[in-house]
């Protein structure tokens, strides 16, 4: 790989994310763009009316450095309600520009040079770059089809004397695997036995399918007060271009992630705040609907693409299903695949390989979004199979 000039040592090898890549090659070509995760429909009219009645009501400057007071309330409420877990909102809870500058800024501010992370692969993009912008080192533990269950002894191997952080995603993306209790406690019994800080990625928390049920490791005996806990609402309330999401965590872990990430953005969304804190406070129902009305689109697509010969590997959670290109392109390259895809069918995926660290591991897997209408998906099926007017 050639070395890209200025950049620094930290990032080279990184460039432009795959995601910005693919995006603009949907445009060009008209496809359908079932890549970058976000929906293709707003979120519920209370949460935009609160968003434009804010912005009416001129909450249009610099908001507090850790989120308006309504929104961590509202955080901590939903914690408490879900899942049992009591944070104080004036110490425990920081609201971030989204889920990603709350990974970095935990990241940022919890690492030092030749610090090791151990972690799943494949893995949100955004990991293995802040984990070196802090000098550290990531150290993966491959997820593997058909069911991407984590390899506990595996895991336990990557650990050594260097490692501090355990970065847990589920449900995981781009997989849709849901950890269920037994592996929760297993890696719960780790964290303990290494004295380990965990950080977990819950973005996707309430978007489970079928039987699977998120239950985040905080709540598991001692987990709490090692573990910071972080989301958003992007992904919950379809607002993903509002970047309104946060941490909670032991008042210590907090500080630290709050300390790195005040140079980060320092603030944003002031408006937006109350919005999603309106959200988090919706009944029941809304989110029981909103999981439904995602597992409902998934088992739309999912046979469109087994019928265009890939195969589709379970999806528990997310917005997102994995599949086996090589029934439909024997060398398996799954990158030339997504790049020719636009051109051939008018039909945008994501290469996996881009998620991990060991790439051929992920070399021959793409990654499919179904949080889209259902006749957009009707119609990416059809020009994947052919059958498109």
């Amino acid at each position: 790989m050639l070395r890209a000039p200025y950049l620094t040592a930290k990032l080279q090898g990184f460039g432009t994310t795959i995601f910005a890549e693919m995006s603009a090659l949907a445009g060009a070509t008209e496809s359908i763009n079932l890549g970058q995760g976000f929906p293709d429909t707003d979120g519920p009219r209370e949460v935009l009316d609160a968003a434009i009645a804010a912005i009416n009501d001129g909450a249009n400057q610099y908001p507090p450095g850790t989120g308006v007071a309504v929104l961590r309330h509202a955080v901590a409420h939903h914690q408490q309600r879900f899942y049992g877990l009591v944070y104080d909102p004036d110490r425990e809870v920081l609201i971030t520009a989204g889920a990603t500058e709350a990974l970095a800024g935990a990241l940022l501010g919890l690492l030092d040079t030749g610090d090791e992370v151990v972690l799943f692969e494949p893995m949100y993009d955004s990991y293995q770059a802040c984990i070196a912008l802090a000098g550290a080192v990531a150290r993966p533990v491959t997820l593997r089809p058909p069911d991407y269950r984590p390899d506990i002894d595996a895991l336990r191997a990557a650990i050594t004397p260097k490692t501090k952080v355990l970065l847990i995603n589920s449900p995981h993306n781009p997989t849709g695997m849901v950890l269920d209790a037994e592996d929760r406690q297993a890696i719960a019994d780790l964290v303990l036995e290494f004295e380990l800080i965990v950080i977990c990625d819950e973005v996707y928390e309430h978007l489970t399918f079928d039987d699977a049920r998120h239950v985040p490791l905080a709540t598991l005996f001692a987990m709490r007060e090692r573990t910071l806990v972080i989301s958003s609402g992007g992904k919950t309330f379809n607002t993903t271009g509002w970047k309104i999401g946060w941490i909670c965590g032991p008042a210590e872990l907090v500080a630290a992630a709050r300390t790195a990430k005040q140079f980060l953005t320092y603030v944003n969304g002031g408006p937006f705040q109350p919005a999603i804190a309106v959200g988090l406070e919706l009944g029941d129902d809304y989110f029981t609907a909103m999981a439904a009305d995602l597992q409902a689109k998934r088992d739309r697509l999912v046979p469109g693409l087994e019928a265009a010969g890939l195969t589709v590997y379970p999806s528990r959670g997310t917005y997102f299903v994995t599949a086996d290109i090589r029934g439909v392109r024997p060398d398996g390259d799954g990158m030339a695949y997504c790049r020719e895809l636009p051109h051939s069918h008018g039909v945008v995926a994501i290469p996996n390989e881009v998620f991990y660290a060991n790439k051929p591991e992920g070399r021959h897997l793409v990654r499919f979004a179904f949080c889209k209408r259902p006749e957009v998906l009707d119609e990416a099926v059809a020009r994947l199979t052919g059958r498109a007017r």
